[in-house]
């Protein structure tokens, strides 16, 4: 048997062991055994460790062309893998001590819809945001937090429900969309267009009603959805941000302290919304469950950001009676009251355990 088929396999055995347990994530370290993320817990494979020269030709073999430079040069490259017969795969190699390391997200084929999600009441506020005719909506979370999902779960509802033509820009494709009501057109950064910069410059050109781009990285990537808002497209990204607040901030990050008033303005005028996701595990101990924290830009939403008054935006969402906006708190309150998870993990994941402590003893802000 030739050394390329050997590390192919045993990776390819890995992945077929992995899909079939459920994990979400496999993770390869040079000199160790294989390990799998399954319902947020990391475990080790009974398995021989995989070597580094085996790790690093499973690279070299499976990184596309385009991006052979980029691995040799820089040490790092993110790509898609397919096996036939066990499941599509997000890549991501690297280097550590010189040793060659290896990520991979198994990427579902078949696209979430809300219910399979475990979305629920949540999804009646995001149906509400997709409608929206312009504007950006943001879903933001740590790594793992289920955000591409959540995303896909929304761009499935308009697929069924709207004629809309849609463009992705992603790095990789993540979900692929079969045409039901709407058209969708995606694009992998890489293999259809050699860079995000280039992507993102040629998508007003390509007569879009909705464009999703898949990470909000940078000023000129922000600059270019808040330019597509202002002319009639809805934008769609993901951000690495655990609440609404941390969300806020980091928008303005990229603006530097002169222009902050003007980005207040643009941004009042644009936004149409974050949600905000953590994944808890459920009492049951069988999977985690989508707990979310959500900000619909309504009018006093859009003056607050106006005036600069971020800070009273959390106390909005605690004290919210309206079902379109609310804070972790009470999604976790209400995941907790239905049995769907328990009371420590509810206060593990709160970003405020002290105020939901208090909401357990039936003390409430009032609204």
């Amino acid at each position: 048997m030739s050394t390329v088929t050997t590390h192919t396999e045993i990776i390819n055995d890995l992945l077929k062991l992995a899909v079939d347990s459920g994990v979400s994530d496999i993770i390869i370290k040079s000199n160790k055994p294989g390990y799998v993320r399954l319902s947020g817990k990391l475990k080790p494979v009974d398995m021989d460790p995989i070597s580094c020269p085996e790790a690093q030709a499973w690279v070299d073999e499976h990184v596309p062309r385009v991006f052979k430079e980029k691995w040799d040069d820089l040490g790092q490259v993110d790509f898609a893998y397919a096996v036939e017969g066990i499941g599509r795969f997000r890549v991501n190699a690297f280097h550590q001590r010189g040793l060659v390391s290896i990520v991979l997200r198994h990427i579902k084929s078949t696209v979430p819809t809300f219910d399979q999600l475990g979305l629920g009441q949540t999804a009646d506020a995001l149906i509400k945001l997709v409608q929206a005719k312009d504007g950006i909506l943001l879903v933001c979370g740590a790594t793992g937090s289920g955000k591409s999902s959540t995303m896909a779960a929304m761009m499935n509802w308009v697929n069924q429900n709207m004629d809309k033509h849609v463009v992705t820009i992603e790095d990789p494709i993540e979900y692929t969309f079969s045409d039901d009501k709407s058209l969708f057109q995606q694009r992998e950064i890489g293999l259809d267009v050699p860079s995000f910069e280039l992507a993102i410059k040629a998508v007003l050109r390509q007569n879009p009603d909705i464009i999703l781009i898949g990470e909000m990285r940078d000023r000129e990537t922000f600059e270019t959805a808040i330019s597509a808002a202002e002319t009639g497209h809805l934008v769609f990204s993901t951000m690495h941000a655990a609440t609404v607040a941390q969300s806020l901030t980091r928008l303005f990050e990229f603006f530097p302290p002169e222009e902050q008033i003007q980005a207040r303005r643009a941004i009042s005028g644009s936004l149409r919304g974050f949600i905000c996701q953590k994944l808890v595990p459920k009492i049951d101990g069988v999977g985690r469950q989508p707990a979310n924290e959500i900000l619909t830009a309504d009018a006093t939403v859009k003056n607050l950001i106006l005036e600069g008054q971020f800070e009273k935006i959390q106390g909005l969402l605690d004290s919210s009676s309206d079902s379109a906006s609310f804070s972790f708190n009470k999604d976790l309150y209400r995941l907790w009251k239905a049995g769907i998870i328990g009371k420590a993990e509810a206060l593990r994941f709160s970003p405020n355990p002290q105020a939901l402590e208090m909401n357990f003893k039936g003390i409430f802000i009032k609204t």
